[in-house]
């Protein structure tokens, strides 16, 4: 008789309840997100759901043109319309008139001249959100139409679109030998189109007044401080005086809000004295926040008769849009990454950052870094085919590992595997070839019925292998502060750390879990009232403010584990706290973390700075980078070679990851970067002719569905931990970006044998003729 049944037949033949199981806990688990089910059920309040008692409507007029002179703004009409409370332009803007995230060059409303399409000139407050839009149509703007300057190489010669200047920056990185010469010489000139962050939900703010002056923001800010410094000088009042609360962030890839969206509604909120709140439609989110640097590059790659590589020469140009944003920082990773992870004694490197009247470039995930895989692994391709050896041993030739020196100068001491990963994807099995039968159409390129014949179905392997650095770079103060409360036996985290999907609040648990032993973890929600936490980008979350979780729960352990290793004797490193028991080394001491709480209250706040890194020095040498993190993917594609679809089959990835804090979150971090990069290679690409942006919506801008994700296979996780990093995590989110849509080019390349220089690739790119 089995236990069960003993059990059932013990108490009269009841069934026995179920045995429940166990919850996950601590570092290390698939902990679900708290708020998983609100998301789920469609209860999580998002920016746009916000309310106010006596809430106004706000509206943006936006330019029509990509460049033009401002003759004269009339917003009479505007303003006498029934319901307008307030209509705003540069005239009424009382501090800081410029803003920006990487450089301040950026106006809040234009006031001599517009420099792209959907540069904000006015806002209006309403009663009704209707009223708002017609009233914003009704403010008259006379223009003087001017020559948009739209391609970056003719930014160099033409007037000055900024009083700053075209040239935003320019890094020449030498390094090594330039008389240095390979044996074979390959060429190629690439260009990487503009890709949207496109986040999930509306961008969308609350702006309510206070009785002391100032105004609270209501946003789903990714940099909370940030923004609030900001506005605070717009606005002409002390920080103090402006809080910001972070709602629900509905998905974020970058600092996906757009400042030039918010601003204006803190401006109609102090004016009209009432709430104010505005949402966004998709037309002016593609409007408004940054994209993807458009990148032409100009490579040169000299290598040894074993496909070694000698010397890499190469030409990066980004195209900054309007302002500058983050381009500097952008082209320091490119720059920097420029020959990838492989180890090239001698590169010569030009880098510009330029402005257009291009729509506003910046902060998009993997930036700077994406474009330039896609150019060193095409490159890497032709080594190969030149010299008739397999992609994948030209690429293990060459790799980097711990202990190798960038071209920056820079020694990598952090783990880099790039050759186990890159192993990994290239000895995983291939998967099978698709039956030429009617059922397996949909198997084709261009989905069932259409594809062409299925004799016309090419298939391709390919690789890219990625690498992205952690943090902020070139000295940039990269610090977070985090506070741990337990009362009760409950625990509380307040760390001005925004979850953007990033899964930040859910390791934040993890961690006290394991420190202290707590079940039941909460994590405050994020207001500026907080200490800073700093942006939620390249990973620094997990890093910087998961870090300082850490050491202020272990400040909180050691004062709960003091009393008792005084009691005892000995020191706190001989007491454990696990499974809720705190037990000594020798078992003398054995008791539960509740009994030692026993009604106390403890608290600590901790910080956690990362070592210091310097900018690029003039000819581009510096420590400039924390960490690095890098990935190997291998694609498979199926390509119709007379109508050029494709269809990637299989992705399979390696990636080193430091340390798995929770497997699931970290599997679907992956996966989602990878699917994004698919978009970048096969469909994402804003089209901006003569500067104006085609088909701002969600059905111009392609995106990938669930229909185009590939089968996508984590083949090895590596982990090797980072020893100066908090638990030996590494950022796992951007990289896959990065290599993916390198990886799907190659094999479009391979499947083709065509040059495959541009993305998203093109259906003419993968057709062959004479077929």
């Amino acid at each position: 008789m089995s236990n069960d049944a003993a059990t059932a037949e013990a108490v009269g033949g009841a069934e026995a309840p179920p045995v429940p199981e166990p919850i996950p806990h601590g570092l290390g688990a698939s902990l679900p997100p708290a708020d998983a089910r609100a998301k789920t059920e469609g209860t999580f309040p998002y920016a746009a759901d916000l309310w106010a008692e006596g809430l106004l409507w706000a509206a943006v007029l936006r330019s029509p043109h990509p460049h033009a002179r401002i003759v004269s703004i009339d917003t009479t009409h505007a303003r006498e319309m029934p319901g307008v409370r307030a209509v705003v332009t540069h005239e009424d803007v009382p501090g800081t008139a410029l803003h920006g995230r990487g450089r301040a060059d950026r106006p809040v409303f234009a006031s001599e001249v517009v420099r792209h399409h959907g540069e904000p000139l006015a806002a209006v407050a309403a009663d009704h959100p209707d009223t708002a839009r017609m009233a914003a149509a009704a403010v008259i703007v006379e223009y003087e139409l001017l020559d948009p300057v739209t391609d970056p190489e003719q930014a160099f010669e033409a007037e000055p679109l900024h009083p700053d200047g075209n040239l935003i920056r320019h890094i020449p990185l030498r390094h090594g030998d330039p008389e240095a010469a390979g044996e074979v010489v390959v060429e190629g000139l690439y260009r990487i189109g503009r890709q949207d962050p496109a986040p999930i939900g509306a961008e969308a703010g609350l702006a309510v007044p206070r009785p002391d002056g100032g105004v609270e923001l209501y946003l789903a800010s990714t940099d909370p401080h940030g923004d609030r410094d900001t506005a605070a000088a717009c606005y002409g009042l002390t920080p103090e005086q402006v809080k910001i609360v972070v709602t629900g962030v509905p998905g974020a890839t970058a600092d996906r809000e757009d400042q030039g969206f918010q601003l204006p509604l803190g401006l109609l909120a102090l004016k009209t004295g009432c709430p104010v709140k505005l949402t966004a439609t998709r037309e002016e989110s593609f409007l408004g926040h940054v994209h993807r640097h458009p990148t032409l590059l100009r490579y040169r790659h000299h290598a040894d008769a074993e496909g070694r590589v000698v010397k890499v020469e190469a030409q990066i140009l980004l195209d900054a849009g309007a302002y500058a944003d983050t381009s500097a920082e952008a082209l320091a990773a490119a720059v920097a990454f420029a020959c990838g992870p492989y180890v090239v004694p001698n590169a010569f490197i030009e880098g510009w950052a330029v402005r257009t009247n291009n729509p506003p470039s910046g902060h998009v995930r993997g930036e700077g870094a994406m474009q330039v895989c896609a150019a060193y692994e095409a490159q890497m391709d032709k080594v190969a085919k030149k010299l008739g050896l397999d992609p994948a041993e030209v690429r293990l030739r060459n790799v980097l590992a711990t202990g190798d020196v960038l071209p920056t100068g820079q020694t990598v001491t952090c783990p880099a595997p790039v050759a186990e990963l890159l192993q990994a994807v290239r000895d995983f099995p291939l998967p099978a070839l698709p039956k030429d039968t009617p059922e397996d159409e949909w198997l084709l390129p261009g989905g069932p019925e259409g594809a062409g014949e299925p004799g016309a179905v090419r298939r391709g392997v390919g690789y890219g292998i990625g690498m992205v650095h952690m943090l902020g770079a070139e000295g940039a103060d990269e610090v977070s502060t985090a506070t741990v409360k337990v009362q009760d036996g409950v625990a509380t985290v307040l760390c001005a750390a925004v979850e953007t999907g990033q899964g930040f609040t859910t390791l934040a648990r993890q961690i006290v879990q394991e420190t202290l032993g707590v079940d039941e973890v909460h994590v405050a929600p994020v207001d500026t009232d907080q200490p800073p936490a700093g942006a939620g980008c390249r990973g620094r979350h997990t890093w910087v403010s998961g870090g300082a979780v850490e050491r202020a729960a272990k400040m909180v352990r050691t004062q709960l584990l003091q009393p008792l290793a005084h009691q005892f004797g000995m020191s706190t490193e001989l007491l454990q706290i696990a499974d809720g028991k705190i037990t000594s080394y020798d078992g003398v001491l054995s008791t539960t973390v509740a009994e030692a709480l026993d009604g106390k209250e403890l608290w600590a706040t901790a910080q956690c700075r990362p070592h210091p890194t310097e900018p690029l020095d003039e000819a581009g040498q510096g420590d400039a980078f924390v960490g690095m993190s890098f990935c190997a993917i291998r694609a498979v594609v199926d390509v119709d070679i007379e109508i050029g679809s494709v269809r990637v089959v299989e992705l399979a990835v390696a990636q080193d990851v430091g340390r798995v804090l929770n497997p699931a979150q970290l599997t679907a971090r992956i996966e989602a970067g990878v699917t994004q990069g698919v978009g970048i290679a096969l469909t994402e690409n804003l089209r901006t002719p003569r500067g104006l942006v085609r088909h701002p919506d969600l059905t111009g801008y392609a995106l990938p569905t669930a229909l185009d994700a590939p089968d996508i296979r984590i083949v090895k996780l590596v982990e090797e931990r980072d020893v100066v990093a908090p638990f030996g995590a590494k950022s796992v989110s951007a990289v896959p970006v990065v290599a993916s849509p390198a990886a799907v080019a190659s094999a479009v390349r391979a499947a083709t044998g065509r040059p495959v220089n541009r993305l998203p690739i093109r259906p003419q790119a993968a057709v062959v003729t004479g077929n």
